[in-house]
This record gives structure tokens, sequence and C-alpha cells, in this order.
């Protein structure tokens, strides 16, 4: 009797392919995607760049998506910059939602091997928690907290 088993997706086993980066512009989640792309390109990993837009009023709308753009603009300046010296694959995802709960959809549908993200800069988070003690409460990935 033979024993089949059907692939199954198996996080970490041979290192990260999918890195998962959340940055909103902070200079800590700046770092955090610093250190993910040197890791990216260590791990020969896509490098997953995450923002997450907060869902409030259509003003917000608009200035989450210049913020969105300013991102793009500075990664891709970046990355033009280092490249033939420092190459890495990488994508930019929006997600719309709580920091937290957008970073855990964006780990989920691309299946992320590992999340990086900053260290929280609000004093506020010492008590109620950040996103970053959160994502390593929830246990479902390897996490990195970038100061």
């Amino acid at each position: 009797m033979t024993e089949q088993h059907a692939h199954r997706f198996e996080r970490g086993t041979d290192g990260p392919k999918v890195i998962v980066v959340g940055v909103d512009g902070s200079d800590s989640s700046l770092r955090a995607a610093a250190y993910a792309a040197g890791l990216a390109r260590r791990q020969h990993a896509l490098l997953a760049v995450v923002y997450v837009q907060p869902v409030l009023g259509a003003p917000v709308a608009e200035t989450t998506d210049e913020i969105a753009e300013d991102l793009v603009a500075q990664i891709r300046e970046s990355a033009e910059r280092l490249k033939g010296i420092f190459e890495v694959r990488w994508e930019f995802h929006t997600f719309r939602g709580d920091p937290y709960n957008g970073l855990v959809s964006a780990a989920d549908e691309l299946k992320a091997d590992a999340v990086v993200v900053g260290a929280s800069e609000q004093a506020g988070h010492r008590i109620v928690g950040s996103v970053a003690v959160r994502l390593v409460k929830a246990g479902r990935w390897p996490v990195t907290v970038v100061p």
C-alpha cells in the first residue's frame, strides 16, 4: 500500500521564498524595508513591499493614495540607484484596513514565509500593543522587528 501526499505549501523549510515588509513612510518602516531587501537578496526571495491604507473618508483616501505613490517612487528610486550592485526581486502591494489585519491579509494572500516590520514609533503602543507584537503573538510567520 503506497501512501501519496498531495503537495502542500510549507513555510520556512528552505529559507524564505516570499518576505513581506510593511511600510508606511515612517523611518522605522523604511529601515525595515532596507533590512528586508538585504534578506531577500541573500535568500533569493521575492520582497513583497506592503502599504496598508486606512479605511477612512474620501479626503483621507486621496491622501493615502498619494502616500502609496510616494512610497513606490522612493522604492523604485532606491532600486534604480543600486541596479547592478544590489539586485532584488520586489513587488509593491496596497491593502486596505488597519495595519495589523492588512499585514495578516497580505502575508496570507502572498503566502509569506517571513514578515518584517519597523518598531512602533508611537508611545501608546506600549500599553495597547504594537502591530509587531500582535504579529509575533499570532505565531503564523517568523517576524523580524527592526528598530
